[in-house]
């Protein structure tokens, strides 16, 4: 290889070419010695072996694990090295030979001394974290149909005029002001399908919003009067498309991609402090390449990258082809050194999303983090116990009080260090969910869950009002979880603030009233429940209304029966609560006592009449609090996944949106009680193409719709 260009690596993560350049001279290396993209992308000229530097005449070069095992002591940790055991080892110059991620460390502050014979290296190892193999993964060769190699396949080198000039992306200098977001140009809502019939409204052919309504029981004696009735308000979106294939195979779901839905503006703020180096920054970087993929040409992109301090890496830009290929070169040159500065990441994310030119319908922020802010939040004191975690959000991002939520941060919690209460408290102020990302190798499918929502929205500011009904009817509560609720003065009337909702998801409020007993009447008239939402594609406002929710009231009534629904609502509601004292008792050190909270909701769980139905949220339910009691069996294990499981419990729970978390309940790290159908095939999509399955290439295309057959709640 010539010493003026090194040749392009293979990125574990993307798989992704980047020419680096050796100096700043105009010269390059000889054509015949740079390899041709398809001799590069071939799986005959790389494997997925580990990959080890050894000497050359120039320096650093990259030599298969095949060679003779190494049986040396790394003289800075002190223990053998020995090749295939996970660990990547450096020979330098003078023959001495290090672990790779000990001596990258030694001299990342540009030190180019031997620490052994003190010889000075024309060439020091840089930090490359793409090249740690994937745990449990290192016999297994990355297909060449592989999802990441679409793009980059047709990248070329920067022409030779050009390389003097190449400057390292974190370098690049940033503008003062965000307002450099490439033009939105939106393509017709509307678009004709290929047969030349135009769609019909998109997804506004039917009602976009169902609402049902459930009394608890439906018959009440009217000689008596009720306290603390419930109704329960059941809401659900409508589909994003007809069904048009609703049991065909992934692969016939590119054929959908014309159909309108609402584009996206995507902030990501991504953690790289050096805590993220290896196989973490790996994963990452190819969990974004999934990202990249599949957002379509309308969405847009911006990528925010933070340890001691923050950087964009790329304005706000539609993910064309050329989109892409930025964001995927941008994304393949992070590389993992230094702090956690949450709060400036979230900060320089709020300002992308502030100055913009142009707003596509759909905003959201996604935070991954795997350690604790350091720079802004301080430590518990006596005058107050907890840190105030709302510092780490810039105000913009805070909805105001008549608004709503504005810009939500979805917030992921990677490994068993970061800060579990502190992102659970962004997502939670910010109106986003917070996942537990506990196992390395499922960030990609965290991804890809939620952005399988994000690209479904089809109702926005949605809000539900109650209004009573008799003259003699007052509302008690609404039991909205998380989202913000208000009961007017008069008590007849409340209001809840909603949001978005993704295809096909659904809520459920419990509205608590008084019932008064009747001299003669054979029905009491409870409630009526309206709706308004805006229609992100049209951004039309639309109302409607339930039918009067009236009770039947005999002279003497037989034995009540609860309505199932209700009850399902109830026990979700009382486990949440249960989630959360336990929470607190734990905080204060009591790990026994917050097991016996949990212990005891699962005991009255079972006694509902969901429970003795064999309810799929019962069951569910009643799996989730035996997890969290199996992660309080000590302080580790509590401090290591505990807290972190139960607070995306909460947050799944009280948004009634679907998160990820560690959870060995059923095999699978992500807990399905409110997955979307969007959000299932966007997991299986992801799925298929992080285990390199021949269906990986044609799955891989840039979504626009999804179709599949709702799960059974």
């Amino acid at each position: 290889m010539g010493s003026k260009w090194r040749k392009a690596k293979l990125a574990l993560g993307l798989n992704l070419c980047v020419y680096v350049p050796r100096t700043l001279d105009d010269s390059a290396a000889p054509s015949s010695e740079r390899l041709s993209d398809a001799a590069l992308l071939s799986p005959t000229n790389w494997d997925s072996r580990p990959m080890t530097p050894t000497p050359s005449s120039h320096g650093l070069r990259l030599a298969k694990s095949g060679s003779k095992p190494s049986k040396q002591t790394c003289s800075i940790c002190l223990t053998k090295m020995k090749q295939g055991g996970g660990h990547a080892i450096f020979t330098a110059e003078c023959s001495h030979s290090f672990h790779f991620h000990c001596i990258s460390s030694n001299v990342k502050h540009g030190n180019q001394l031997c620490p052994v014979c003190r010889a000075k290296w024309k060439e020091i190892p840089f930090q490359a974290p793409t090249l740690d193999p994937l745990p449990g993964r290192a016999s297994v060769g990355w297909p060449q149909t592989d999802a990441m190699m679409t793009v980059v396949h047709r990248l070329p080198p920067p022409p030779r005029r050009d390389r003097r000039h190449v400057v390292p992306l974190l370098q690049v200098p940033e503008p003062s002001v965000f307002n450099d977001d490439e033009s939105l140009d939106l393509q017709p809502a509307f678009a004709e399908r290929s047969s030349g019939n135009k769609i019909a409204a998109g997804h506004n052919a039917g009602k976009i919003v169902d609402i049902k309504t459930y009394p608890e029981v439906s018959a009440a004696s009217r000689s008596n009067s009720y306290n603390n009735f419930t109704v329960l308000v059941h809401l659900k979106a409508g589909a994003t498309v007809a069904r048009e294939n609703p049991r065909g195979n992934l692969a016939s779901l590119p054929q959908l991609s014309q159909t309108p839905r609402a584009p996206v503006d995507l902030v990501t703020v991504l953690d790289i402090s050096g805590s993220m180096a290896g196989t973490k920054l790996a994963l990452l970087k190819r969990a974004m390449g999934f990202v990249i993929q599949n957002l379509g040409s309308n969405d847009r992109l911006s990528v925010i990258a933070f340890s001691s301090t923050a950087r964009r890496l790329f304005s706000l830009r539609r993910m064309s082809d050329a989109g892409r290929q930025h964001a995927l070169q941008a994304v393949n040159s992070l590389v993992a050194n230094g702090g956690t500065n949450i709060a400036e990441g979230l900060r320089k994310g709020a300002k992308v999303m502030e100055e913009r030119r142009e707003k596509n319908p759909v905003a959201s922020i996604i935070l991954l983090s795997d350690g604790q802010d350091t720079y802004t939040v301080s430590g518990s004191s006596g005058n107050q116990p907890q840190p105030n975690y709302q510092l780490l959000l810039p105000l913009s991002i805070h909805g105001s009080d008549n608004a709503g939520f504005q810009i939500p941060v979805h917030a992921f919690g990677f490994g068993a260090d970061h800060d579990a209460s502190s992102m659970h408290s962004i997502s939670e102020i910010s109106g986003g969910t917070f996942s537990f990302i506990e196992t390395e190798a499922v960030i990609q499918d965290a991804f890809a869950q939620c952005i399988g929502g994000l690209l479904s929205v089809v109702v926005q500011e949605l809000q539900v009002g109650v209004e009573c009904m008799h003259p003699s009817i007052h509302l008690g509560s609404l039991k909205a979880g998380s989202y913000p609720s208000r009961v007017m003065a008069d008590t007849r009337s409340g209001f809840i603030d909603v949001g978005d909702l993704y295809a096909d998801e659904e809520r459920d409020f419990l509205v608590s009233i008084n019932v008064p007993a009747e001299s003669s009447m054979n029905q009491t008239s409870l409630l009526k429940v309206r709706c308004a939402y805006r229609d992100p594609l049209t951004k039309e406002m639309t109302t409607l209304e339930s039918a009067e929710i009236k009770l039947e009231r005999p002279e003497i009534s037989g034995e009540a029966v609860v309505s199932i629904e209700v009850d399902r609502q109830r026990n979700r509601l009382q486990a949440a609560e249960a989630m959360s004292q336990a929470r607190t008792v734990a905080e204060r050190g009591d790990l026994a006592g917050a097991a016996s909270i949990l212990e005891n909701c699962r005991r009255l769980l079972s006694e509902t009449v969901s429970a003795k139905s064999h309810d799929r949220l019962c069951i569910a339910l009643d799996a989730e609090l035996k997890e969290m009691q199996e992660r309080m069996a000590s302080r580790h294990v509590y401090e290591a996944s505990g807290r972190a499981y139960i607070l995306s419990g909460l947050s799944s729970h009280s948004w009634q949106r679907a998160t990820a978390r560690g959870d060995s309940t059923d095999g699978s790290s992500l807990v399905q009680s409110y997955q979307t159908p969007s959000m299932t095939e966007m997991l299986t999509r992801s799925q298929a193409t992080f285990l390199g399955s021949p269906s990986a290439q044609r799955l891989v295309q840039p979504l626009w719709s999804f179709g599949s057959q709702p799960k059974p709640r």
